[in-house]
């Protein structure tokens, strides 16, 4: 049986999963979408400003019997931007596909957020995914495809951080600019926008904020990151060959309330 993405050669950036102390904690959604690229078939170069973080996951994708690469860089940087695209088309022989999911949150409320996180925020969140996008675009392989990671924050209000919410609203005119270039070459580009998912990081936001917890999903729960993943890997397939420029909330509904 062969999998969905048999061939392909995946980068995700931003593939480690946050450091917990939690021995139940689960896993994150760049974790999970490299391991189930790999259970799918491809191989997968796993890039992330924590190193360990990025073996971790590599070690993951090993285990399902793909090949891994481990690269370490920072988005804010663009010159290890361009270094990421490069070390991972050397260790996989070529690109067929790009996971975007590096993002941060910064501040509370327009009077709580200085122009220092505002700056922050926008450099990683959407600055990053431009120059990685901007150095992967002309070697990713015709028919590939791009996938970012946003956040139903982008469709409604609810984090209460205003840079977070806006650079998230943000990716979506820089997927469909991506998208419009790529077109020429068989290449898309589409958001993923997922809502609140259990995660070590969504965790980490429930405590700082616990209303986060009991926000009324109409499907009445939180989701993995498996169910992030999945959707994920659906756009990087052939299965999704005439899907470019969209959104599509991962959300159990919230963004519809």
């Amino acid at each position: 049986m062969t999998g969905r993405l048999d061939g392909r050669r995946i980068l995700v950036v931003g593939a480690g999963t946050r450091r917990s102390d939690d021995p139940d904690a689960p896993i994150g959604n760049g974790r999970a979408i490299s391991v189930l690229a790999a259970r799918e078939g491809a191989a997968v170069a796993c890039a992330d400003v924590d190193l360990d973080a990025a073996a971790e996951t590599a070690r993951l994708v090993g285990g399902e019997g793909g090949h891994a690469a481990v690269i370490a860089g920072d988005v804010t940087d663009e010159q290890a931007c361009a270094r990421i695209v490069d070390e991972a088309v050397r260790a996989l022989g070529g690109l067929d596909g790009l996971v975007c999911n590096v993002g941060i949150g910064l501040g509370r409320g327009l009077e709580g957020t200085t122009v220092e996180e505002w700056d922050n925020v926008h450099a990683v969140n959407v600055r990053g995914h431009f120059l990685v996008c901007r150095a992967a675009l002309p070697v990713i392989d015709d028919g590939g495809a791009i996938v970012f990671i946003s956040s139903v924050a982008s469709l409604k209000p609810g984090t209460r951080m205003p840079a977070y919410d806006t650079t998230k609203a943000a990716l979506a005119g820089l997927s469909r600019h991506v998208a419009f270039e790529g077109a020429r070459r068989g290449i898309r580009a589409n958001v993923i926008a997922p809502g609140l998912i259990d995660t070590p990081l969504g965790r980490r936001a429930t405590e700082g904020r616990p209303s986060r917890g009991r926000t009324p999903v109409p499907l009445g729960r939180q989701a993995t990151a498996w169910e992030v993943a999945a959707p994920v890997v659906f756009l990087l397939s052939g299965d999704a060959s005439y899907i470019t420029g969209q959104i599509l909330a991962v959300d159990g509904g919230l963004s519809t309330l």
